[in-house]
């Protein structure tokens, strides 16, 4: 149970790391993430898979421009287009099925039932 709440876990803040890329409302403004200066899965995926000159760039911006609205959407479309999000969104599956996958070992009951609910909601919520 310990792996599985690990994993749930990790795919809930996963999900809250979407949502900062996002302009959808959420309750949350876009690129606050960004603005903090933290280094989020969508963020680290792209960092560690673009040119020098593109990785010195987001550095650059999110260490010394965090705070201009426009470079921020800017890193936001840059980490969106070279599918940082698409890689986050299927790490979160993956979480997702394997804890589904521990879960599977234990006999069916409401509390199974329960926890599988609760990871599907950690995947589909919208706040």
């Amino acid at each position: 149970m310990r792996k599985f709440g690990e994993l749930i876990g990790m795919a809930f803040q996963i999900k809250d790391d979407l949502f900062d890329y996002t302009e959808d409302a959420i309750g949350k403004p876009t690129g606050i993430d960004i603005k903090e200066q933290k280094m989020t899965l969508p963020l680290i995926y792209v960092i560690n898979n673009c040119s020098a000159k593109e990785k010195s760039w987001l550095i650059n911006s999110i260490k010394n421009h965090n705070k201009d609205k426009k470079r921020v959407k800017e890193v936001i479309a840059f980490v969106k287009n070279q599918n940082g999000l698409a890689y986050a969104e299927q790490k979160m599956i993956e979480f997702q099925q394997e804890a589904i996958q521990l879960l599977q070992k234990f006999p069916d009951s409401d509390y199974k039932a329960s926890l599988l609910l609760m990871v599907n909601y950690v995947i589909e919520r919208k706040i």
